[in-house]
């Protein structure tokens, strides 16, 4: 089953904001919501989203600027919001890096249209590139290489498919006999050999090994990977 689509809503008017919101929810979509710049930027350094929506106006940064600071670190797709609808400002935005445009006042549907579309373009260029993208993690099919918040992890070849069945289970609980089956290739085998690679992996994808974000153990059942980062 396919991972959830993430986006993230950069708006500083709680009512759009709101309303935004509510109507991605509505279509399908997991939505992160932020009132300013700052709190977005802090919270995009660690877990990416597979959409940006951002306010040109903002409080604290301007949108400009976060544009800018996110295409410099990830591909990530962006749209770009305005009260501004003049053709410099469009060409302004595209210029340092937006995906799209939308000016306001715009209909929910079209900006659910747009959203797609972008989703659509970004997993063709992945599929193109062989390069597999999701929440923190980007991972290289071609070369067999990971990275996490942008910085590339050592890892061995089974601890890499490892970590590659999980990225494409995001969210998904999985049993350390599915996982012997699908990583390893074994019909039987000892539960313990995953447990040690979960171990292993957690040292090299966590921050803090003890207190997982990502690689979280399932009670009763066995783990559940989560790409993306909870906000705040």
């Amino acid at each position: 089953m396919e991972s959830e689509v993430s986006v993230a809503v950069v708006e500083d008017d709680p009512t759009v904001r709101e309303a935004v919101g509510e109507y991605l929810r509505a279509q399908g979509y997991a939505v992160w919501s932020f009132g300013d710049g700052v709190s977005a930027r802090r919270a995009l350094r660690e877990a990416v989203p597979d959409v940006v929506i951002v306010d040109r106006m903002l409080p604290g940064i301007s949108g400009d600027e976060l544009c800018r600071e996110l295409r410099a670190a990830f591909a990530v797709p962006i749209m770009m919001l305005t009260a501004l609808g003049e053709v410099e400002d469009r060409i302004d935005g595209f210029a340092f890096g937006v995906d799209d445009y939308l000016a306001k006042p715009f209909s929910m549907r079209e900006l659910s249209m747009r959203v797609a579309a972008l989703v659509r373009r970004a997993r063709a260029a992945q599929a193109s590139s062989g390069e597999l993208r999701s929440g923190a993690f980007v991972i290289d099919l071609l070369r067999r290489r990971a990275w996490v918040r942008g910085q590339e992890i050592a890892l061995t070849g089974r601890e890499y498919d490892l970590l590659l069945f999980l990225v494409r289970n995001d969210d998904r609980a999985l049993g350390r006999e599915e996982i012997l089956r699908e990583v390893w290739g074994w019909s039987v085998g000892e539960r313990s050999t995953v447990t040690v690679h979960v171990r292993r992996l957690r040292e090299k994808i966590e921050d803090d090994p003890q207190d997982p974000r990502h690689l979280l153990t399932e009670w009763g059942i066995g783990y559940r990977f989560r790409a993306m980062e909870e906000s705040g």
